[in-house]
C-alpha cells in the first residue's frame, strides 16, 4: 500500500473520531471501535494512545476537542490530475459527475493511454445521445425507486415492451457493456443497455413490491501454480469475489471462488487468460467448457 493511501486512512479515522468528539458523544470504547472498523487491526494500539496522551493534541482529557470546524484534507495536485483523467472516461460521464474545481487541471493520462487485450471490441456506444438518455433515465428510476416502461430488442431481434422495476445496473469489463437487471410480474430479466429503444419513468413503487431474489451462487475450484508471481496476480484479478485459498505445497495452491451464475462466461474467459498456471478442478460443467474453447483455438491455429 502506498504512503498516501495509509495517510488517507489515518486521516479519515481521526476525522471521524473528532466529529464525534465535537458532538460530545465520544467515549474511549467508541474511539477504539472506530479505529478497528476503519483502520488497520494494529492501529488500535497507536491511534487512541496518540490522541489521549497529547502526542496528537486534538482531544481534551474529557474526550472533547478544541477544534471548532470539521477537519478537512485538501486534494493534492496528483489527486486532482487523476480525478480529471477519470472524468474523461465516457462510462463515468454517464453518471453526470461534477468537474467543479478541476477546470484548469491537466489530466494525468488520456483514455488511449491503456490498451486492453482481454476485452471485446463491440462495447456499448457510450457517446450515443440516445444511449446516454436511456442510461440516465434508468439511473433516475433506481435512485427514486420508480417503475419504468422499457422498450428493447431481444437477442433474437424480437421487440419487447415491459413495465418493470429496475433492480440494479451491472458492468462487464470483458464485454465492455452495461446491463440492467429487472423485476416484473412475469419473471426477472436482464437487458443489455445497448438494446434499449426507449425508457419511460412511471410511478414510485412501495418497498414491499420489490423482493430481490438471492443470487444463484456457483463454486469454481482452481489449482494454481505460482510462476511469474501468478498467485498475487490471480488474487488481485479476482479480488471482487468471495474466495478461499489453500496452500498444497511449495508453489501450488487450491483456490475456491464463489460467483453468480450469470457471470460464468466472463469468469471462464478470465481464467483462460492466465494460461497453464490455472487449472479448473470443479465443476465438471466448466471443465468441459474449457475443453471446448481450447479445441476451437486449436482448430483455428491448425492449417487446413
Amino acid at each position: 500500500m502506498l504512503f498516501h493511501e495509509i495517510y488517507g486512512i489515518y486521516f479519515r479515522v481521526v476525522a471521524d473520531i473528532l466529529t464525534e468528539a465535537a458532538a460530545g458523544t465520544l467515549t474511549g470504547e467508541r474511539m477504539e471501535a472506530l479505529v478497528r472498523e476503519k483502520a488497520f487491526a494494529e492501529s488500535v494500539l497507536t491511534i487512541p494512545t496518540a490522541l489521549t496522551d497529547g502526542t496528537w493534541p486534538l482531544l481534551r482529557d474529557d474526550l472533547t476537542t478544541p477544534l471548532t470546524r470539521p477537519p478537512s484534507m485538501p486534494l493534492t495536485t496528483l489527486e486532482k490530475r487523476w480525478m480529471k483523467a477519470l472524468l474523461s472516461d465516457p462510462r463515468i460521464a454517464l453518471f453526470s459527475p461534477s468537474a467543479e474545481g478541476l477546470e484548469e487541471v491537466r489530466p494525468l493520462y488520456q483514455p488511449d493511454t491503456f490498451v486492453s487485450f482481454d476485452r471485446y471490441t463491440d462495447g456499448d456506444p457510450y457517446d450515443d445521445p440516445a444511449y446516454i438518455e436511456h442510461f440516465r433515465t434508468i439511473l433516475t428510476a433506481l435512485r427514486e425507486k420508480r417503475r419504468v416502461r422499457i422498450r428493447f430488442t431481444g437477442a433474437r431481434g424480437k421487440r419487447h415492451q415491459w413495465v418493470c422495476i429496475p433492480a440494479r445496473l451491472e458492468y462487464s469489463p470483458t464485454d465492455d457493456k452495461f446491463r440492467l437487471l429487472t423485476v416484473s410480474p412475469r419473471e426477472p430479466y436482464t437487458i443489455n443497455l445497448a438494446r434499449v429503444r426507449g425508457v419511460e419513468l412511471l410511478e414510485p413503487y412501495p418497498p414491499e413490491a420489490y423482493t430481490p431474489c438471492p443470487p444463484r451462487k456457483e463454486t469454481l475450484v482452481l489449482e494454481l501454480t505460482d510462476r511469474r508471481n501468478a498467485l498475487e496476480r490471480v488474487l488481485l484479478h479476482f479480488s471482487h469475489l468471495e474466495k478461499e485459498t489453500q496452500r498444497l505445497d511449495k508453489d501450488r495452491y487450491r483456490l475456491t471462488l464463489r460467483y453468480e451464475r450469470e457471470d460464468e462466461t466472463e469468469l471462464l474467459i478470465r481464467v483462460l487468460s492466465f494460461g497453464p498456471v490455472l487449472r479448473v478442478l470443479e465443476p465438471e460443467r466448466l471443465i468441459e467448457k474449457v475443453r471446448e474453447r481450447l479445441e476451437k483455438q486449436k482448430k483455428l491455429r491448425t492449417p487446413e
